[in-house]
């Protein structure tokens, strides 16, 4: 007879032997034992966990020709058929291989006659997933209202490609992964009745690799098998997987977060030397450096990390001896280096350039350090520095009281002013003196603490000057050219306005059509025009745009000649005309005796 692995040889023949699928076990029974069981049902999970193997008891329970408390039997004609593959009354199908509608229409057709010997017609389609659309369409109907004798199992990776239509007809049951402890338990009972010797560390390496798989732990577990005698070591192990000793991570971990870059590099070179896949290396020494994450901030972190307890009490003793920071910006470093590995044309230099940015993540403080040495500072320097002296320096030609200029002197040392050369020319200096003055620095207000808030900036008070330098509606012209030189789209819309008039400290501005000044009333543009203002007339001016009320003018006052002339000045057409042309607006004349024909064109 041909060799049979162990992951057929272990697959478990009753509810009795499926391991770590507890809650789906108790509900399959209680569905048996009170006649509770669904015309459809489908099993999801990822590999291994037992999905095609628990459709099979299942299968075999319901049609067990000796129903007791405890179905299968696993020993009745039924029983035996079913386990050996040969019932006539079970239709495996394979999804991936059988996904068209021609196979679902024949499986149809089969179904509907009696079962042969059985009391129930079974149909499993592993893989339902890979089904195409027309097969799902064409098995609703059956699906919801199936024969009397026929039940559906369906098993599925990848649920979230099945049909809605065909999720909402079938009671779902989610595999989960085997956890941790139970699969090495079992590794360690399937070695014991193979009669090989192996370690727990062994156990805990291989149970580790399965990733909660039970098919790939005993692939794993028979590879091992096949490598040595009846005794497995650890190095063993290793070699067999290609897996590193997990003290090199502590070792690797320990001089990152020492900032020992060369330590790194020498481990890593060993690592080289025994042909390790760096690319699996680092895989593995993400998890490790999860691990210290997560034993740092969980109270109890063997409930999300695989590993025995001696590695995880070893994960939680280095990972208290440095900050939560420190350890983010490590898994952090290794995380954006594992991305740009994958593609990496030289995969070892590519790993010793992320050891040595993953060294930085030693020097990382915590912000509570950064402010308790702040604070130390400040209280051993008094927080404040010494006030800055004045020097007083003789200005030539200037008014009778020299002006004192406030000069930072270190250490405290005034140096004494040098005497100031000849000019060659008298300079006219205003007959105020001028003083600037420095105010003392205070480190502890520069420091902010949280507590306090930081002291309001007070912006300059603007001084007035006196108007009468230049006049509103003689200079009105050159305001606008001021004003195009600094926002061209605004001077459009100043030309445009057909009266202009100063009273007391508001500027007016009147437009025959309110549509034309209407984007000046906006609080940012008005306040962009006002500053504008302010600096071409020098004084405190406020724009104010006239408004119109029912129609009417809110003022009395009426467009004459120089306001109707000013407004042709202005129209768009003519500033058009003149930008093109590079002319400008000599005169306007208005009136029916003011066109002038000039070659079929009119003269403004």
């Amino acid at each position: 007879m041909s060799y049979l692995v162990l992951a057929r040889k272990w697959r478990p023949q009753d509810f009795s032997q499926v391991v770590g699928q507890g809650s789906v076990v108790r509900i399959l029974r209680n569905a048996l034992s009170r006649q509770r069981v669904p015309h459809a049902m489908l099993f999801s999970g990822v590999r291994g966990v037992g999905k095609t193997t628990l459709a099979r008891i299942m299968a075999k329970a319901l049609n067990c020709a000796r129903p007791d408390d405890n179905p299968p039997c696993c020993e009745c004609d039924s029983c035996r058929e079913i386990a050996a593959g040969a019932s006539v009354d079970l239709h495996e199908i394979d999804g991936a291989s059988n996904r068209g509608i021609q196979e679902i229409r024949d499986l149809k057709e089969n179904i509907r006659f009696l079962p042969t010997k059985c009391r129930y017609k079974i149909v499993i389609i592993d893989e339902v997933h890979m089904l195409t659309t027309e097969a799902f369409n064409a098995l609703l109907k059956t699906l919801e209202e199936p024969p009397a004798h026929v039940i559906f199992m369906f098993a599925t990776t990848e649920s979230h490609k099945i049909p809605v239509t065909i999720l909402s007809r079938c009671q779902r049951y989610e595999l989960k992964r085997v956890p941790f402890p139970e699969l090495r338990d079992f590794f360690a009972k399937v070695a014991g009745a193979e009669g090989v010797e192996i370690s727990t560390t062994a156990l805990e390496m291989i149970a580790r690799e399965a990733a909660g798989s039970v098919r790939d732990g005993l692939s794993l577990l028979d590879q091992v098998f096949s490598f040595g005698d009846t005794r497995m070591t650890d190095e063993d192990v290793r070699q067999v997987l290609g897996l590193v000793d997990s003290q090199v991570f502590f070792r690797l971990t320990t001089a990152l977060l020492a900032g020992d870059l060369g330590g790194a590099l020498a481990i890593l070179d060993r690592v080289c030397a025994a042909g390790a896949d760096l690319k699996r290396f680092l895989a593995d020494f993400l998890l490790h450096v999860r691990g210290l994450v997560v034993s740092k901030v969980v109270k109890a972190p063997a409930a999300l990390l695989d590993g025995s307890d001696r590695e995880i009490a070893a994960l939680a003793e280095l990972a208290g001896q440095h900050s939560s920071e420190t350890l983010y910006r490590l898994l952090e470093q290794l995380m954006r280096g594992a991305g740009e590995l994958q593609y990496a044309p030289q995969p070892r230099l590519a790993l010793e350039m992320l050891l040595a940015r993953a060294v930085q993540s030693g020097q990382v403080l915590p912000v509570t350090e950064l402010i308790a040495r702040v604070d130390r500072l400040l209280a051993d320097g008094g927080g404040r520095l010494a006030p800055p002296e004045v020097v007083p320096v003789q200005l030539p030609n200037s008014a009778p009281a020299a002006a004192p200029v406030a000069v930072m002197a270190e250490e405290k040392k005034t140096v004494p002013p040098e005497p100031p050369p000849e000019p060659a020319a008298p300079i006219n200096l205003p007959t105020e003196p001028l003083r600037v003055e420095a105010t003392p620095v205070d480190l502890a207000a520069a420091a902010v603490p949280l507590s306090e808030s930081p002291a309001t900036y007070a912006p300059p008070k603007m001084v007035d000057i006196p108007a009468g330098q230049r006049d509103v509606q003689r200079d009105w012209d050159e305001f606008v050219g001021y004003v195009k030189e600094r926002q061209v789209w605004l001077a459009p819309i100043l030309r445009m306005c057909a009266r202009v008039r100063r009273q007391d400290n508001e500027l007016w501005l009147k437009y025959e059509n309110l549509s034309d000044g209407l984007v000046l009333q906006e609080a940012v543009n008005n306040k962009l025009l006002t500053e504008l203002a302010q600096d071409f007339f020098q004084c405190n001016l406020v724009v104010k745009i006239k408004k119109r009320s029912g129609g009417e003018s809110d003022t009395a006052e009426t467009a004459g000649p120089q306001e109707e002339r000013r407004l042709l000045g202005n129209d768009p057409l003519v500033q058009m005309a003149t930008d093109v042309f590079g002319g400008q607006v000599v005169g306007v004349r208005t009136g029916p005796g003011s066109r002038v024909e000039k070659g079929g064109g009119v003269e403004l």
